[in-house]
């Protein structure tokens, strides 16, 4: 079995919890709450710039070509592609990429992208492989899951279309490939690619939690509370 395979077996608890999140599910539907699409929108295009970042920085670290071709593709992908959705979508809301990159990140954004940025620049380039991963499996089969979900066409099928496509699937198959390649070559590395694997699925099963509930930062409703 594969190194992946491993990892997406130690947590299908969460993938599972994902596919039955109510934000997938109404996303899938096509009747989410616009408050919670437009929250997950402005956390996520802050999240995908530092995600861009941890791909870069760990290209520079590694040391084959067909790895840091690979991984700094992946940095090109995110802010070339994957951001022209955001900005596609942040125009229905009338919302600028400016004012988009001015968002303020909310608490659950806060703790993934340091978690990722640190881990690219402190722990070796496997490790912070297996933290890239969830995001991009786990957007693939959510969306999967939710065009099994879908039973027509509506305002948020270019979401769907998107992490279902060819593009965004090879893009996928090629970070899973590597992160097996490392699993192979790295067997010492493999207990702390686990650990980074399982945080990174954790922390984006709260992503989807955070844009849905309205997470706050808890001294803004302390401030907003005071007379």
């Amino acid at each position: 079995m594969a190194f992946s395979d491993d990892l997406l077996a130690a947590g299908a608890d969460i993938w599972a919890a994902q596919f039955e999140h109510p934000f997938v599910r109404e996303l899938a539907a096509g009747d989410l709450n616009e408050a919670a699409f437009r929250r997950w929108l402005e956390q996520d295009y802050r999240y995908l710039f530092d995600y861009a970042r941890t791909y870069a920085v760990a290209g520079a670290k590694a040391r084959d070509e067909a790895a840091m071709a690979t991984l700094l593709g992946g940095a090109d992908a995110v802010l070339n592609e994957e951001l022209d959705l955001h900005r596609s979508f942040a125009g229905e809301y009338g919302v600028t990429p400016d004012e988009l990159a001015a968002v303020r990140k909310r608490p659950t954004c806060e703790a993934y992208t340091s978690f990722l940025v640190r881990t690219a620049y402190e722990r070796p380039v496997p490790v912070a492989v297996a933290a890239l991963f969830p995001c991009m499996r786990g957007y693939l089969d959510v969306a999967d899951h939710m065009a099994e979900l879908a039973d027509a066409e509506h305002r948020y099928t270019p979401f769907i279309e998107t992490y279902t496509s060819d593009a965004f699937r090879a893009e996928t198959a090629s970070i899973g490939d590597l992160l097996d390649d490392y699993g192979a070559a790295y067997p010492g590395h493999r207990e702390a690619m686990r650990e980074a694997f399982l945080t990174s699925a954790r922390l984006e099963l709260a992503f989807w939690e955070m844009a849905y509930a309205g997470e706050e930062w808890a001294a803004d409703a302390v401030d907003e509370g005071t007379p």
